[in-house]
């Protein structure tokens, strides 16, 4: 019998809060691919519109001069890349002041979804894969990982006495709260957010233990599960508790190691 109930889950994932107007509509308007009506209506949401300033003048853009048209960010993410800043926005909202287990500020917690949804768009690249519901998919594993944190909170003496009895992650140890992991918990978000079946399928592949007979989504989950891994590997990450979430499946991911880690290096 879990400690935490189907229903308190589904509870807490109602709570999370709606997205505000501006942002509803935003969205809207990227998923029915009207980009430039979308930055026409996302100027009104003046802290979409810091976000979005601050993502596409990293470094990583190469830009001289400060970007702060969002109608030119927009075009110079693109579709799928202005529909993936805004589920990211959207998760950034749900960030706790407080984190209950992880050690995570605001700031490190943007660098995760940052690091996150860069790669996944090398890797798309790479696969030649230009889908936004596809791009988006990664927006759900921050956002789970904001919830399994607090659902952890709930229950945070008997997390800390099953890790000293146990060597065993943190995904293991929220089955056994829950019975539901961190993938189970992307799917109940992704479809609270009215995404595509194949966009959580995507993620429920990645945990390298579930299978569907999808070739495309078995094959886009064995990639996430490798950028999952790598990313939490990080020392920032490391240091925040996150690389003890899920267990490497090395035989799973054996095929396609060599290709990803050719992209990862270009990453760093």
């Amino acid at each position: 019998m879990p400690l935490i109930t189907k229903a308190q889950i589904d509870d807490f994932i109602e709570k999370i809060p709606p997205s505000p107007i501006v942002l509803k509509q935003t969205m809207m308007l990227l998923n029915a691919g009207e980009l430039t009506k979308a930055a026409k209506v996302a100027i009104e949401d003046k802290a979409l519109n810091s976000y979005l300033k601050n993502i596409v003048n990293k470094p990583i853009f190469g830009f001289r001069n400060e970007v702060s048209d969002i109608s030119q960010i927009f075009g110079i993410l693109g579709l799928s890349g202005s529909q993936q800043a805004v589920y990211n926005y959207m998760v950034s909202l749900l960030s706790p002041a407080k984190w209950s287990l992880f050690e995570l500020n605001s700031h490190t917690f943007y660098e995760l979804q940052a690091h996150l949804s860069s790669l996944w768009k090398k890797i798309l690249t790479h696969l030649n894969i230009e889908d936004k519901e596809i791009e988006s998919a990664i927006a759900l594993l921050p956002a789970s990982i904001i919830v399994a944190d607090a659902l952890f909170g709930e229950k945070i003496n008997d997390v800390h006495l099953l890790r000293s009895a146990n060597d065993i992650d943190y995904n293991t140890i929220l089955k056994r709260l829950c019975a539901m992991d961190l993938f189970d918990i992307c799917e109940e978000i992704g479809k609270k957010w009215d995404m595509e079946q194949q966009t959580y399928e995507i993620v429920q592949a990645a945990s390298g233990v579930k299978s569907y007979e999808d070739e495309q989504t078995m094959l886009l989950g064995k990639w996430m599960h490798l950028l999952l891994f790598f990313t939490l590997s990080k020392p920032e990450f490391i240091a925040a508790q996150l690389n003890d979430f899920i267990e490497f499946q090395v035989d799973f991911v054996e095929e396609i190691y060599g290709d990803f880690m050719n992209i990862a290096e270009v990453e760093q």
